[in-house]
């Protein structure tokens, strides 16, 4: 069946094609009742179907909320299919349903790519994903839209902007900047009692060595590790920076496999690295939690589908794109907004660890 278009219907009704996308938009302040009936009459006999860009477009205000996320390399080209991200985007898109918008989701690696994708779809709100403080520090300065810091890290974009000390988040912005400061919320985690909670629960099984897989010592990881060394101890946990690629990674554990034998406790800083390494030691025979316990972070679904099941640091996925969803509509109206603090995160103990058997 061949799609009837706006001329169609103007051509059979002997009106501008103007008129027909008038009445499609609403815009019909200057038609008379009659000529919109007419229009709106042909309309629903030929089953009408219009562009919804066109439409989202021609209105004032779109109902389009942008999800960007970092299509970092770590991902390997399947973002998407990361369990947090596929997690938040779930929850994100309930939140933004319930709310009568319309999400659209982008993977870039250039900030370059999230204003073009904002003015080309004139979007009410973005919340973007996985940046670091020096992106989105210079992203703020070309957005003219409201938009959520979701997961991503801004730890000190204050000192940036004020010249003052800030431990975890934007408190304070100085009149110089108070336009730019009211576009943006930062959304974060409590990264750093996250890796506490998790310190401080092997410390109480006993263990007296512990590892920390990390891809990196910077960002939110940074914090997360930070959190784990104070629970555990500094002293009594090794670091361990491990490839991001799997290939890679797997054989890298190969390499250090008598090192990480010396250990009986594992908080990776994330679900992914954790399930990974889980598998690794599994294949190698040995066993989770008799003689290694492991801790993720995110608590991500698959983490309770899992034998034996994860124990991790939840962060709440609906209450963090509800929080997402409520800043956008307060940044939008302009309505006094105050930043709000770290959402709590929660420690969720499974099968996965374990009091410790053996005296190291």
């Amino acid at each position: 069946m061949q799609r009837v278009r706006i001329v169609d219907i103007a051509r059979e009704l002997g009106v501008s094609t103007a008129t027909v996308s008038n009445v499609i938009h609403g815009k019909t302040k200057k038609i008379s009742d009659a000529t919109v009936k007419r229009v709106q009459k042909l309309l629903e006999e030929k089953q009408y179907i219009p562009s919804m860009a066109g439409l989202l477009l021609a209105q004032n205000d779109s109902r389009i909320i942008g999800i960007v996320i970092n299509n970092h390399g770590k991902y390997e080209g399947h973002v998407l299919e990361d369990p947090f991200v596929s997690a938040s985007l779930n929850a994100l898109s309930i939140e933004i349903e319930k709310s009568g918008y319309f999400m659209m989701v982008k993977t870039t690696t250039r900030l370059s790519d999230v204003v073009k994708f904002a003015s080309m779809w004139n979007m009410e709100g973005m919340v973007i994903i996985g940046f670091c403080q020096e992106e989105y520090l210079e992203l703020r300065q070309f957005m003219h839209i409201p938009f959520v810091v979701y997961d991503g890290f801004f730890e000190n974009a204050a000192d940036e902007i004020n010249g003052t000390n800030a431990a975890n988040e934007i408190d304070s912005i100085n009149d110089s900047d108070n336009a730019a400061a009211a576009r943006l919320c930062n959304l974060t985690i409590d990264n750093y009692d996250g890796g506490l909670q998790a310190g401080r629960h092997l410390k109480g099984l006993g263990h007296q060595l512990a590892l920390c897989l990390s891809d990196n010592e910077i960002c939110m990881d940074a914090q997360r590790i930070r959190g784990f060394l104070e629970g555990f101890g500094a002293e009594n946990t090794d670091l361990l920076l491990i490839p991001m690629q799997k290939e890679l990674r797997r054989t890298f554990y190969e390499q250090h496999f008598q090192f990480i034998r010396k250990h009986t406790a594992v908080f990776a800083v994330s679900d992914y690295y954790a399930i990974d390494f889980m598998q690794f030691l599994q294949e190698k025979g040995v066993a989770v939690p008799r003689d290694v316990s492991i801790i993720g972070f995110d608590d991500t679904p698959i983490c309770q589908q899992l034998v034996p099941a994860l124990t991790t640091v939840r962060q709440d996925a609906a209450s963090r794109a509800a929080s997402a969803l409520l800043a956008l509509r307060e940044l939008k109206q302009g309505t006094p907004f105050q930043q709000p603090g770290m959402l709590p995160v929660q420690l969720v103990l499974r099968d996965s660890t374990a009091p410790c058997k053996i005296s190291k």
